[in-house]
């Protein structure tokens, strides 16, 4: 039948194209808290000095440091060793299916827009994914203990009790044993970065302000934008559901490294007259080059 003035066959209609219903989180928020740097082979060969302190070897009988020696004597021999490891490229891909022109065209919400956004996210989360597997040392994406792949084992240490026990539970003192174990081995904590999962982030904040009577603490805008939520102890706090619960990590920068043999491209693939898709692609790999520069605190959830 005819409609009169209000209407709804007749009254105009306000189409918003973007498609919302969930907030995003930050895709890779690791890249920002290493180094970074370019590769133009597929096979990366680097080596991995022996970490802490030299000194001279001891022989029988003889266990005390030679660098103090009696005056005349000969010098002792000390020099430092070094491991050859080997990292091959990754390869992150993926494609949409193809996209008609009429989709395009006169859809409701932005079908090609939409796609190129979330998929090129989800590349970028993966590679996140993959940093976080080689930070941890661990043959998967959830760290696990021992957290060693075979080659090697960065530094753990459980908590002292869960978190969210309030009556034993000390993140302060977990925290501070990975910079202790940082500067025992020569590394300066100051300005090394945590990362934890939102369930930490909550328990820290409820031990600071409700059990020890502490302000919440505050944050910088500046930092934010590098992923960082807080500053404490000199450390950066990055939280994000990229990190496991009931494991907290702490590392200093130089201790991985992203070798990017390709950045993140997104190109098109067009069928004229019918449509088109898009295929997005990022190559490169994490190397763990400092593993003493890495704390894994475990058992930080109850």
């Amino acid at each position: 039948m005819a409609d009169t003035s209000g209407q709804n066959d007749i009254r105009g209609i306000d189409i918003d194209k973007l498609a919302k219903g969930f907030a995003d989180l930050e895709p890779n928020p690791l890249k920002k808290a290493i180094l970074s740097a370019s590769t133009t082979a597929r096979e990366i060969r680097w080596y991995q000095k022996t970490s802490g302190f030299l000194d001279t070897p001891d022989t029988t009988g003889i266990t005390a440091t030679g660098i103090m020696h009696t005056e005349g004597a000969m010098p002792q021999v000390m020099e430092q060793s070094w491991t050859r490891t080997t990292s091959y490229i990754k390869e992150f891909m993926v494609e949409s299916p193809l996209i008609t022109d009429q989709d395009i065209k006169d859809t409701d919400i932005d079908v090609f827009g939409t796609n190129v956004r979330d998929i090129t996210r989800a590349v970028q989360r993966k590679v996140g994914l993959r940093i976080y597997t080689i930070l941890t040392d661990a043959a998967a994406a959830t760290p696990q203990t021992p957290l060693s792949n075979g080659a090697v084992t960065v530094q753990n240490t459980a908590a002292t009790d869960g978190w969210n026990v309030a009556a034993t539970g000390n993140p302060i003192k977990d925290l501070l044993v990975g910079q202790r174990k940082f500067r025992q081995q020569g590394y300066n904590p100051i300005g090394s970065y945590v990362g934890m999962n939102s369930l930490e982030h909550e328990y820290l904040i409820d031990y600071l302000v409700n059990v020890k009577g502490s302000s919440i603490p505050g944050f910088s805008s500046e930092q934010l934008k590098k992923g960082v939520v807080m500053e404490m102890l000199n450390m950066n706090i990055m939280v994000d559901e990229i990190f496991t619960t009931d494991y907290v990590i702490q590392w200093v920068k130089e201790a991985v490294k992203w070798k990017s043999f390709s950045g993140i491209t997104a190109v098109k693939i067009v069928e004229p007259l019918i449509g088109v898709k898009f295929r997005i692609r990022e190559e490169g790999e994490a190397i763990l080059e400092n593993p003493n520069g890495v704390h894994v605190i475990s058992d930080t959830t109850d």
